[in-house]
């Protein structure tokens, strides 16, 4: 797996914990750790949408490295 593609899933992960947080408990861990509307905070969120564009643009390269995975095992 190339580095970029795990950096955007560790976001993405961050991301989706951070939304599963804010829906069920109204507690926002990127803006507790980083401060509310930080510089910092605003980076995370963007990097953590930009994953999700990324990602979203790569699902047929995606597809065909599990095709080409599975057919390999």
């Amino acid at each position: 797996m190339k580095k970029l593609d795990v950096v955007v899933a560790v976001l993405l992960v961050v991301g989706g914990l951070n939304w599963g947080l804010v829906g069920i408990a109204n507690f926002d861990l990127v803006a507790t750790l980083f401060g509310t509307a930080s510089i910092l905070s605003r980076i995370v969120y963007g990097l953590v949408g930009l994953s999700a564009v990324y990602q979203a643009l790569q699902w047929k390269a995606i597809q065909y490295r599990w095709q080409h995975a599975t057919a390999t095992n």
